[in-house]
C-alpha cells in the first residue's frame, strides 16, 4: 500500500493498530538438561520458570478514517456499499447527482435574466427611478457585511454567553409578540405569543443544563473554522453574489411586475428565494466537506486556504450542485407562498383562518429546512444525493438514538439571534437614510421613507448575514454528525477540543455517554 493511502473495505472504516496488547511469551526449562527427543523428561534437576509475563507495549490505538477528501488528491480506493450502514456514511463516486435540478435552475436563471433585462430596458422611459432603492440596498448590504465580519469573531469568544442569552432572546421574542397582541387588540396573537412564552419558559428550564455542550459544540465548530478561514472568503464570495442577485432583482422586479401584472409576482419571488437558498446552501455543503476533513485528516484542512477548500468547493459546484438545487428548490416554494399570503392579506385583519394557514406554511417550511441541513452535512462529507442523504443522517441519528439531541437548537438560536441583530442594526440605517432624504424612494409612489427604508433595509441585512450564519450553522451540523459517527477520530487529531465536549456531553447526555 502506498503512503498516505488509506485502506476501505467494502464501505467501511478501517483501523489499523501498530500497537495492541503484547502475546505472553513465557519460556519454561530444566535446568539440568533439555527435553529429549522421544518426549521424556530430563533425568535430573526440577522444572523452574525462566521468565514471567512481560507486556511489550501499551494500548496506543492510531486510529486511520476510511472518509477522504472529496476532491480526491488521494488515490482513491472506491468499492460500493449497496445499502447504507446506519453508522457511517462512505464515499460515493464523482458522479453528478441530481443533475435535473441543477439543469432546471440554470435554465430558470437564463429565462430571468433575460425577462429581466429586456423588462427593465423598456421600463426606463415608464417613469420610475430606481435609485433610491440602489443607494439603499447598497449602503445596507456593506452595513451588513461589515456586522457579520464583526459578529464572526465575538460569537469566537463569548459562546456560552451568547448561548444563554440566545435562549433568553427566543423567550423574550414571545413574550414581546403576546404584548403586542394584546396592545393592537389582536386576541389570536395575543394568544399565541403568550401561549408560546410558556412553553419557551418550560423548555428554557429543560435545556438549560445542556447549555455547556451546546457552547462547546458551537466553540469546535468555530476552531474549525478559524483554523480552515479560507471558508470566510467563499461566505463573502457568496455574500457578494447575494448582493447583486439582490439589487438587481430589486430594481427589475418592480418595473416588470408593473408591466406584467400581479400574476408575475409569485414567480419573481420564488426565483427571488431559490438563488438566495442555493446561494446559502452551497456554503453549507463546502463548508460540511471542510469541516469533515479537519475532523479526519487534519493535516489537508490546517491552512487559510488548504486541498480540502478547494476539493469541497469544486465539489458542492458540480457533482453536487443538483443536490442543492433540489432541496433549495423546496423550502423557496414555501417561502414563495408565505410571501404571498401575507402580501395578500396586509391589509385584512389578523383572522383565524389566515394565521392557520400561515402556520400551516411556516411549519411545512420548518420541516424541510430541518431535513435540509442534516442532509447537507452527508452530501457535503460523502458526496450522496438529496434524497439518499437526507435518508442516512436521519438513520445515523435514530440508530445512536439521538434524536431528541439533534431536535435542540442552542446554537441555531445563537445564529438566529445574531442574523436579527444585524437584520435590525441594517434596518435602522435603512430608516435613518430614508428619514434624512424623504424623496428617497418617490421615485416609486411611496411618501413614508423612513419605513420603506427600514423594511428595505432589514431584509437586506437579514438575508446577509443568513448566508454568513449558514457557514458556521453547517460547521455545528457537521460537528454533530461526525461526533455521531467517529468519535474515536476526533480524540485522536483534536484531544483538547474532543475532552471538553466529553465533559459537557456527560453532564448534558448522562444516558447517552455509551455511544461516544
Amino acid at each position: 500500500m502506498q503512503k498516505g493511502q488509506i485502506p476501505i473495505v467494502q464501505g467501511h472504516m478501517v483501523s489499523n493498530t501498530s500497537g495492541g496488547y503484547a502475546q505472553p511469551q513465557q519460556q519454561y526449562a530444566s535446568t539440568a538438561s533439555q527435553q529429549q527427543s522421544s518426549g521424556g523428561y530430563a533425568q535430573a534437576g526440577t522444572y523452574q520458570p525462566q521468565a514471567t509475563y512481560q507486556p511489550q507495549a501499551t494500548y496506543q490505538p492510531q486510529v486511520t478514517s476510511s472518509y477522504q477528501p472529496q476532491g480526491g488528491r488521494r488515490e482513491e480506493v472506491y468499492e460500493p456499499q449497496s445499502d447504507f450502514s446506519g453508522v457511517k456514511g462512505a464515499s460515493q463516486p464523482k458522479q453528478f447527482q441530481d443533475g435535473f435540478w441543477a439543469v432546471l435552475f440554470g435554465v430558470h436563471l437564463v429565462v430571468m435574466m433575460g425577462i429581466m433585462i429586456a423588462l427593465s430596458a423598456s421600463s426606463e422611459s415608464s417613469g420610475y427611478n430606481y435609485s433610491g432603492v440602489v443607494w439603499c440596498v447598497s449602503v445596507c448590504g456593506l452595513a451588513a457585511v461589515g456586522l457579520s465580519s464583526m459578529a464572526l469573531g465575538f460569537m469566537m469568544q463569548f459562546a456560552t454567553e451568547l448561548v444563554k442569552m440566545a435562549l433568553i432572546f427566543s423567550v423574550g421574542c414571545s413574550l414581546a409578540m403576546g404584548i403586542m397582541g394584546a396592545i393592537a387588540g389582536q386576541m389570536m396573537m395575543c394568544i399565541i405569543g403568550f401561549a408560546s412564552f410558556a412553553v419557551g419558559c418550560c423548555y428554557a428550564y429543560a435545556v438549560w443544563g445542556r447549555i455547556p455542550f451546546a457552547a462547546a459544540n458551537l466553540r469546535t465548530a468555530l476552531a474549525a473554522v478559524r483554523t480552515n478561514l479560507g471558508l470566510v472568503a467563499v461566505a463573502y464570495l457568496f455574500l457578494a453574489i447575494a448582493f447583486g442577485w439582490s439589487l438587481w432583482w430589486s430594481v427589475t422586479a418592480g418595473a416588470t411586475i408593473s408591466t406584467v401584472g400581479s400574476a408575475a409576482l409569485f414567480f419573481f419571488l420564488l426565483s427571488y428565494y431559490w438563488v438566495h437558498q442555493v446561494l446559502q446552501n452551497t456554503v453549507h455543503v463546502t463548508t460540511a466537506g471542510v469541516i469533515g476533513t479537519w475532523w479526519f485528516v487534519p493535516t489537508e484542512a490546517s491552512t487559510c486556504w488548504s486541498s480540502a477548500l478547494s476539493d469541497s468547493f469544486m465539489r458542492a459546484t458540480t457533482y453536487s450542485f443538483g443536490s442543492i438545487c433540489f432541496g433549495s428548490f423546496l423550502v423557496a416554494v414555501v417561502q414563495a407562498l408565505r410571501a404571498m399570503h401575507r402580501i395578500a392579506h396586509d391589509n385584512d385583519d389578523c383572522s383565524f383562518i389566515i394565521c392557520l394557514i400561515d402556520c400551516i406554511l411556516g411549519c411545512i417550511e420548518s420541516i424541510i429546512e430541518y431535513l435540509n441541513k442534516w442532509a447537507y452535512v452527508y452530501v457535503g462529507l460523502y458526496g450522496y444525493s438529496y434524497l439518499d442523504a437526507g435518508r442516512n443522517v436521519i438513520t445515523l441519528f435514530q440508530n445512536k438514538g439521538w434524536s431528541t439531541l439533534i431536535t435542540d437548537d442552542l446554537a441555531d438560536n445563537v445564529l438566529f439571534m445574531v442574523s436579527v441583530s444585524i437584520g435590525l442594526s441594517s434596518g435602522l440605517v435603512g430608516f435613518i437614510m430614508g428619514k434624512i432624504d424623504q424623496n428617497l424612494f418617490a421615485g416609486m409612489g411611496y411618501d413614508d421613507a423612513g419605513m420603506v427604508g427600514f423594511v428595505l433595509g432589514f431584509l437586506v441585512g437579514y438575508l446577509f448575514a443568513s448566508i454568513m450564519m449558514s457557514l458556521v450553522a453547517s460547521a455545528v451540523n457537521t460537528v454533530i454528525v461526525c461526533f455521531a459517527e467517529a468519535p474515536a477520530e476526533f480524540q485522536a487529531n483534536h484531544p483538547e477540543l474532543s475532552n471538553e465536549m466529553r465533559m459537557a456531553w456527560r453532564q448534558a447526555w448522562p444516558m447517552e455517554c455509551g455511544n461516544i
